[in-house]
């Protein structure tokens, strides 16, 4: 795969342990909307000021979120149950269908200026895919992608495919925001009071089911972090 280098090498890293979805949300919201306002100015300008890219990650408290193109249905769980098991619930301004975020399962929202990069969504979302199928193969985890799903999948030829990795992403004026949920020592359990990402006919995994031992999210994070770098061509700082 080849990659174009950025103009400005440099993405900077805003780590969290763990932090309410809405309270991550709305950093992206303003990190996003700074970076288009300035892409605005810069364009009126004679004096261009340089757009930062960011990276977040991070956990969450059990939640669920529902992407613009998703369908209430695919919730099985009404109000009284949602509080019962102590889990959110969000209608999100990302693409996708329902998905499920909590603790063991690390996420990732990058907030670049593909303008910098690549003016392309498909691939941006297959870059994304690129670096967890490297953070995987850390731990002899072959990932696969399926035309049409996007996302990270393991066994795609047999009759148990399991999606690793869910994606879903919001882009204006070439600004990312949202991003990956990688299943690392999540609880799967919480995924069967929805239907993951509208897909009714394949399942759902974690690095820790499929090689048998819980993993140190640090070193994932770091993995993660590397092969960001590798594929983006830049530097996390």
């Amino acid at each position: 795969m080849n990659f174009i280098v950025s103009e400005n090498k440099e993405i900077i890293l805003l780590h969290y342990n763990q932090i309410p979805y809405s309270k991550a949300w709305e950093i992206q919201e303003q990190l996003f909307d700074e970076k288009v306002k300035l892409k605005i100015y810069n364009r009126e300008s004679n004096a261009p000021l340089p757009i930062n890219h960011h990276l977040i990650l991070c956990t969450h408290p059990h939640v669920y979120t529902l992407g613009k193109s998703g369908l209430m249905e695919h919730l099985l769980l009404n109000n009284e149950m949602l509080k019962k098991f102590d889990i959110e619930f969000f209608n999100t301004n990302r693409g996708g269908d329902i998905t499920y975020h909590g603790p063991g399962q690390i996420v990732g929202y990058p907030i670049l200026d593909l303008d910098q990069y690549y003016t392309d969504i498909g691939r941006y979302l297959r870059d994304l895919e690129e670096i967890i199928i490297r953070t995987i193969a850390h731990y002899h985890i072959i990932g696969a992608r399926i035309p049409g799903l996007t996302g990270v999948w393991l066994d795609i030829d047999t009759e148990h495919p399991r999606k690793i990795c869910a994606m879903g992403i919001r882009a204006s004026r070439w600004i990312t925001m949202h991003g990956f949920a990688l299943n690392v020592n999540t609880d799967l359990s919480f995924f069967n009071h929805i239907v993951p990402c509208g897909i009714t006919d394949k399942g759902v995994t974690s690095i820790q089911k499929e090689i048998g031992r819980t993993v140190d999210e640090n070193e994932v994070q770091k993995l993660i972090i590397k092969y960001f770098e590798e594929v983006f061509d830049s530097r996390v700082v």
